[in-house]
């Protein structure tokens, strides 16, 4: 039986709580939406939220899961904090993974989650659990509330924390009888203090010039650009200074976007599933200009063979990353757009490396992505090109992790940042939809396409509720190969093709769950019918689920195996 909400307008009680408080303090920060799911310890929380009618758009998701990959997904589009909201115990233990993949991956996000009283606080009682203690690891920063009047402090805090310096997650606990108390006349300042965080910004000037110094001697310089350039709002810059000099520009995953993938100087994604180019001009460079990257496993492979020829400069705003995985001779501590404006800035000329830039186009018209164009079926590499050609490149892009995230960073050319939103450093299934929501509540009026596989789709799949309900366009588009798909890779190259639990033998019917949820929902089996399909399907004003039945067998490639370096590339074109 469907409660129906009450209609009459209520009075809100003469005594303020710590919930109607923190309701307050949400609007002064500028939240648009608060993405949760109630439960006991939070019930303050919501009473207030109901009870000020519209201040804050509440997003009821169907799983905690799904409520802070969603945040995420409004935070990568938007640069501002995801704020999620979870009851304690299982509510809050329930988030751990999208904040781990927050903390991984840079975002920024304010997560709150209820608490027993603080009268019961460590008596095992009923859904309670240490989230300080469990999120201690994985956060930028967690507070407990302990007073009423720490509230506007801590929230205020909170938010800075979060969207400065390097972006991060931060939790604030707030017990039940914190959020149910009554809060005093007068409501306690909310400036703050932070003497032991106080994020670098501008670049040091002697390092700027020893960089400018090295780039004047260079032969074979390239710049790697990561995701800090898209957190430091620095794609502009990028782009005039890699014009400027004449640099060949590399990406990380996560910095698709940072760098336009159709610019000349553009090599490509480096790292495991990188183009040839793009690995072989980080493995015989002799200046590595490091710009907002973590040097992490996936892109440097054996780090024994990873750029041993280069001098090694380093921008990142922050100073542990640098020299953590890659000895660095040029360390530039600073947020990217300022590194970058202050290196434009300097007049020394590059000399000529148009040598080093033709021995690079030779190995992109050597060796380009490839994949078997005569194969019956409907390849997911011509899929996502198919993609990219029906939204002109101009979608908003969201998967999982695995085969097909791999296949749409490699075939989905973007031309502007933030049009991409992936699980990076923590590889995250079930993160692609839910981040789709967050990504078109962030851009209302762009086109959101998730391409999901059959795997990762159905962990999070319950959220359809949530497109149904808002009436969202997303278009999710299911590479749909009956299995684990990077698994079975894995095992078919490595493990002698022991395929132990990596097929999906029993699949639901995509098109009538999606049905289910009074949504549109098709199947398509050939590329003759999927080629007839696609404009129509995104023409389409509403959501719609795709079941695209691609090649089973396909891989992903080029490949580096573990322990390889990054010339020792399989599945290079033949």
């Amino acid at each position: 039986m469907k409660v129906e909400a009450k209609q009459e307008v209520e009075t809100r009680p003469a005594v303020k709580t710590g919930a109607d408080l923190l309701i307050e303090l949400l609007v002064e920060e500028g939240v648009e939406f608060l993405f949760g799911y109630p439960g006991g310890a939070v019930l303050p929380i919501y009473d207030s939220i109901y009870r000020a009618k519209g201040a804050i758009e509440h997003v009821l998701f169907r799983h905690e899961q799904g409520s802070i990959h969603a945040a995420e997904g409004y935070a990568r589009i938007t640069g501002k904090p995801g704020v999620v909201i979870a009851t304690s115990g299982p509510g809050a233990t329930n988030l751990v993974t999208g904040i781990t993949d927050a903390m991984m991956d840079s975002l920024p996000l304010v997560v709150f989650t209820g608490q027993v009283g603080r009268n019961v606080i460590g008596t095992d009682a009923f859904q309670e659990a240490d989230i300080i203690g469990i999120t201690t690891p994985i956060t930028k920063h967690n507070y407990q509330v302990q007073s009423i009047s720490d509230l506007p402090r801590i929230v205020k805090e909170a938010f800075h924390i979060a969207s400065t310096g390097r972006p991060g997650p931060v939790l604030v606990d707030i017990p039940k009888d914190i959020s149910a108390g009554e809060v005093p006349e007068q409501r306690s300042d909310a400036s703050f203090q932070l003497p032991g965080y106080q994020p670098t910004i501008k670049p040091n000037p002697l390092q700027i010039k020893k960089l400018a110094d090295a780039l004047s001697k260079a032969k074979k310089p390239v710049i790697l650009a990561g995701a800090g350039v898209l957190h430091g709002k620095a794609s502009a810059e990028l782009t005039a200074f890699a014009e400027a000099h004449q640099l060949p520009v590399v990406t990380t995953l996560l910095g698709l976007g940072s760098f336009p993938g159709g610019h000349p100087l553009s090599l490509g994604m480096g790292g495991m599933h990188g183009t040839y180019t793009a690995n072989m001009a980080l493995y015989e460079c002799d200046l590595l200009i490091n710009i907002g990257t973590r040097f992490d496993d996936r892109l440097t492979g054996n780090l024994k063979h990873f750029a041993q020829k280069a001098k090694v400069a380093h921008i990142d705003i922050d100073p542990a990353e640098i020299g953590k995985n890659v000895p660095t001779q040029i360390p530039i501590v600073a947020d990217a757009r300022e590194a970058l404006a202050s290196l434009l800035d300097q007049a020394q000329k590059s000399p000529d490396h148009q040598e080093w830039l033709d021995t690079l186009k030779q190995y992109q018209e050597q060796y380009p992505l490839w994949y078997d164009t005569n194969q019956n079926g409907i390849s997911p590499q011509w899929l996502v090109q198919a993609i990219h050609k029906v939204t002109n490149g101009e979608a908003i892009v969201t998967t999982d992790v695995g085969q097909h995230q791999m296949w749409a960073a490699q075939y989905y050319s973007f031309s502007e940042p933030n049009r991409w939103v992936t699980s990076g450093g923590l590889g995250t299934m079930g993160f692609g939809f839910p981040a789709a929501i967050g990504a078109q509540f962030a851009a209302p009026e762009k086109m959101v396409v998730s391409i999901v596989g059959d795997g990762g789709f159905q962990m999070t799949m319950q959220e359809l509720s949530v497109i149904q309900e808002r009436k969202m366009p997303i278009k999710i588009i299911i590479l749909n190969n009956g299995s684990l798909g990077m698994v079975r890779q894995w095992q078919e190259v490595f493990y002698e093709e022991r395929y132990s639990e990596s097929i999906l033998y029993s699949q639901p019917d995509f098109v009538k769950l999606a049905e289910s949820y009074q949504i549109r929902g098709v199947k398509i089996d050939t590329k003759e019918d999927l080629i007839t399909a696609l404009p129509e399907i995104f023409a389409y004003d509403g959501p719609i689920v795709v079941d695209c039945r691609v090649l089973p067998l396909e891989k992903v490639y080029p490949m580096i195996a573990p322990g390889k370096g990054l010339h020792e590339m399989i599945g290079v074109k033949p």
